[in-house]
């Protein structure tokens, strides 16, 4: 008996810790789960460079893998040369005739301008001659014609001038080449970005969850190549019976507790499933309408989210 009494204390420290360690009674039980980021390249190739390791933390825009790129380079450099070829094509017609042609084509026009300065001199004198009865009108005549002749000259000249320094390709031929040059810079930015696809950077800060190949395996087009877990992609899922889905609402304040997390974490629901499951088949019975389960999930803080680990086993009551 004395021995029994000496025992007591000790069995009601052992049901007090047992007490503690069982969850409350209004406690929904669920799990943390992470929506992945899983990385791939739309093309297929070789893994050449694995820049991740499973657990690493990485930040936005540094790289992740990067699959051979041999092809994608040649094409590009294709796309490069065929580009300078069609803005050379594009530069010819649009340029003039060379110097020395212009040159001698503005030493004809000045020549015909000093002709007809000289033709109209003679016809000025021609015609006062004339008038005085100094000079028959043959003259006079030549000195018309040769005028006009001089005139004539002139404006083919300068119009000979005006058309070398217009391109050299016709309107049409400038279109032709404008469109080259469009479709060119289109074939240059499809070979850049194909380039660009098989070098593949992390859109997000986080974590690196898996890798699924190893430097030197073939990777199949849209294969993923590692999966990234952020911290706004952690969540917890519980369910909630039907008698208590109706308390909740989307930013709804609840506290996560979880073995070995220490401190309740605050987390607000953010999603209630609009239909029941594990439902009976047919329902008749309040007993059996308090049956029916609904889908919840709650997202933590970013700074807490890194606490959490998907597939831990959490329980989650209202704060």
């Amino acid at each position: 008996m004395l021995g029994a009494l000496r025992g007591a204390p000790l069995l009601l420290a052992l049901l007090a810790l047992t007490a503690c360690d069982k969850p409350a009674s209004n406690a929904w039980q669920g799990y943390i789960e992470g929506e992945f980021v899983l990385l791939a390249s739309p093309y297929a190739g070789q893994l050449q460079k694995l820049y991740v390791r499973r657990g690493d933390a990485i930040e936005v825009g540094k790289p992740v893998f990067a699959l051979e790129q041999e092809s994608e380079r040649a094409a590009r450099a294709e796309a490069e040369e065929r580009m300078k070829s069609a803005q050379a094509r594009l530069e010819n017609q649009q340029a003039p005739r060379r110097q020395p042609e212009v040159a001698a084509l503005r030493e004809q026009v000045n020549q015909a301008k000093a002709a007809l300065q000289l033709s109209r001199a003679n016809l000025a004198r021609e015609d006062e001659l004339f008038r005085k009865g100094f000079s028959p009108k043959a003259r006079l005549d030549d000195a018309r014609s040769a005028s006009a002749r001089d005139s004539a000259r002139l404006k083919e000249t300068e119009a000979q001038l005006k058309t070398a320094l217009q391109p050299l390709g016709r309107e049409n031929e400038l279109e032709g080449a404008e469109a080259e040059i469009a479709a060119a810079k289109a074939a240059l930015a499809q070979a850049a970005w194909r380039l660009e696809q098989k070098s593949v950077a992390s859109p997000v800060t986080g974590q690196v969850q898996d890798t699924f190949f190893v430097e030197g395996e073939w990777v199949p087009a849209g294969r993923p190549v590692a999966s990234l877990l952020p911290p706004a992609n952690v969540k917890a899922r519980f369910y909630v019976a039907e008698t208590v889905v109706g308390s909740l609402a989307p930013g709804k304040a609840v506290e996560i507790r979880c073995d070995g997390c220490g401190a309740p974490i605050a987390a607000r629901v953010s999603y209630i499933s609009s239909q029941a499951e594990y439902t009976p088949p047919v329902l008749y019975t309040r007993e059996q309408r308090g049956k029916l389960l609904f889908l919840v999930e709650a997202r933590p803080s970013l700074a807490d989210a890194a606490r959490l680990r998907p597939g831990q086993p959490i329980d989650v009551t209202l704060k």
